[in-house]
């Protein structure tokens, strides 16, 4: 049974995608959780700070990303709890789902071309590699 499901999202329309299915999952066992994990990527944030952006304006968009994804849960009656946590984003979701024994993890794909995933790699590559539960990545 899936009771402690973590969703790693960013806001994105990938990640509504992958909230969507996981509240259809959430939905079909009773005591489910989902975990809404938000990571902020330090390269990111480092470079808004030097681009003049306030502290509290950060913390205020990054807000506005999140609530379309918590509504979801809301509307819906199913629990959920959100995390924010600080780092790069692939490690910091496989290093939060492994210490956290989740069920089951849902992300999203950030839909790189086969040539971009091979240089680069992708976050949900990332993760689906290295968490010990499964990992559904949603297009």
């Amino acid at each position: 049974m899936y009771q402690k499901i973590l969703l790693a999202a960013d806001g994105s329309e990938h990640s509504k995608r992958a909230a969507a299915e996981a509240l259809k999952m959430a939905k079909m066992f009773k005591d489910a959780v989902v975990t809404l994990l938000y990571v902020i990527d330090y390269e990111k944030a480092r470079t808004e700070v030097l681009n003049d952006k306030l502290s509290e304006e950060l913390h205020h968009y990054r807000r506005q990303l999140l609530l379309p994804l918590e509504e979801i849960f809301s509307a819906a009656g199913v629990p959920f709890e959100t995390t924010t946590l600080h780092g790069t984003p692939g490690p910091t979701i496989i290093k939060h789902a492994n210490e956290n024994d989740y069920d089951v993890i849902f992300i999203g794909s950030r839909g790189l071309n086969a040539f971009q995933e091979m240089v680069l790699g992708s976050v949900s590559h990332k993760v689906a590699k290295r968490v010990h539960a499964p990992v559904v990545i949603v297009k």
